[in-house]
């Protein structure tokens, strides 16, 4: 649920000393019907694993998540209905039983434990039937209702403890949205003084000046209009919990072509770089507006993927192709930059969760995603580290609208 390092290594010293020190207490000092030494130093030494993935650079990558999640059930719902059952259900292992239940719902997302429990419960009966040869004393109608109660309070915890955890997260990003917003009034001054500069640089000026003030205009405003497009981002972002439901007929061809001659390139080698490729065009429904902001955030972030990279951008190192099959559309956006390491690739989707270290809030990727799964389409990547990345975007046709040229036209290469 909170990955950190200091949490992980905790609940490991806690696990593993812990089973250890209740082995000694129920077994000399305050006795129980069974204990098992082999199985109490098996279930400590499964703590190891908390120690390593607390011990790793990314504590929290997918790897470190499953294992997390396996030794968590196996010294958990297993283990504790397993003991509960071979102590013939007594008092001791009932308490223990029901603060296993709401230690559990606490430790992960609801979902899981719910599944989990439900899992280590029937493993935990069959491990204690194997044993017991089919000799086994089911619990009561009391023991029932308070396990019941325990699991009950355990999912509502665990449900108000989402809803919580989303409300400050929309919180946050309507407070990201307002600071966004405020930013447009000192953007539209520089955007007058890019004016400024350009109305001088018509004046009776020499050649080399007046080819410097307009050079220094262009690039203020061009500076203004991509800080606009990310403010556009940004407070798109802050609305990603309750994106809007309005939909239309949108032409893909149409809209990649808009949105890649007004993306706001910092060089022209950038621009240069991107080329498109209609192979065979369709209609999707969703929002224009916020379909564009996803295609925009995927080539800048491609273009961020080929800067890192180190090497001339050369036409063609990105390339965003339109196709149909098989009632689905799709739009390709693919480059030749760094790439993604496949343990991060799972990752990518997250809220705030970035690999451009500094770079970016984590934001962009999770908006995409919201936006395609709104319009019942998925958004996905295949890539390797230094091979480039291939971020595809796969959405139903919308039927209403009249064919499609399979081949549309390709608008004039401003590089050439």
């Amino acid at each position: 649920m909170h990955p950190s390092r200091l949490r992980l290594v905790g609940i490991g010293l806690f696990t593993c000393i812990g089973h250890l020190a209740f082995y000694g207490i129920w077994s000399q000092w305050l006795p129980q019907p069974y204990e098992n030494a082999w199985v109490r130093a098996l279930v400590a030494a499964s703590s190891m694993v908390y120690f390593s993935i607390g011990w790793r650079r990314d504590f929290g990558s997918v790897g470190g998540g499953r294992w997390f999640t396996v030794v968590t059930w196996l010294q958990l719902p297993w283990f504790f209905s397993w003991m509960y059952l071979m102590n013939d259900g007594n008092g001791v292992w009932l308490a223990s039983l029901g603060a296993m239940i709401l230690i559990y719902f606490h430790f992960t997302d609801w979902r899981l434990a719910s599944a989990g429990l439900l899992a280590g419960s029937a493993a935990g009966v069959l491990s204690a039937w194997l044993v017991r040869n089919g000799e086994l004393l089911w619990p009561s109608t009391e023991h029932l209702l308070i396990i019941v109660f325990a699991s009950s309070m355990g999912l509502l915890l665990g449900m108000s403890s989402a809803n919580l955890r989303r409300v400050r997260l929309v919180n946050t990003l309507s407070t990201m949205g307002v600071m966004a917003h405020e930013l447009r009034t000192p953007l539209a001054t520089v955007h007058l003084l890019g004016d400024v500069l350009r109305n001088l640089a018509q004046q009776d000026n020499p050649e080399v000046r007046r080819r410097k003030l307009e050079d220094l205009g262009t690039r203020l405003q061009n500076l203004v209009h991509g800080m606009n497009r990310h403010i556009d981002m940004q407070i798109a972002n802050a609305q990603m919990m309750r994106l809007p439901r309005e939909q239309s007929s949108i032409r893909a061809s149409d809209l990649v072509r808009s949105v890649v001659d007004n993306f706001p390139y910092r060089t022209s080698r950038e621009r240069c770089c991107v080329s498109v490729h209609i192979q065979r065009d369709f209609h999707f429904r969703g929002a224009y507006a916020l379909f564009a902001q996803v295609l925009a955030n995927l080539i800048k972030n491609a273009l961020h993927a080929l800067a890192s990279a180190s090497t001339a951008l050369c036409p063609g190192d990105l390339r965003i192709t339109v196709d149909a099959r098989r009632q689905r559309g799709r739009i390709v956006v693919a480059d030749d930059g760094v790439g993604i390491a496949g343990d991060l690739q799972s990752r990518i989707f997250e809220p705030f969760y970035s690999t451009q270290a500094g770079a970016g809030n984590g934001l962009g990727l999770s908006f995409c995603r919201n936006v395609v799964e709104g319009a019942h389409g998925r958004l996905t990547v295949h890539s390797q580290s230094g091979m480039g990345a291939v971020f595809t975007i796969d959405l139903p046709l919308d039927r209403s609208e009249a064919h499609v040229p399979p081949h549309a036209p390709l608008s004039p290469d401003p590089c050439h």
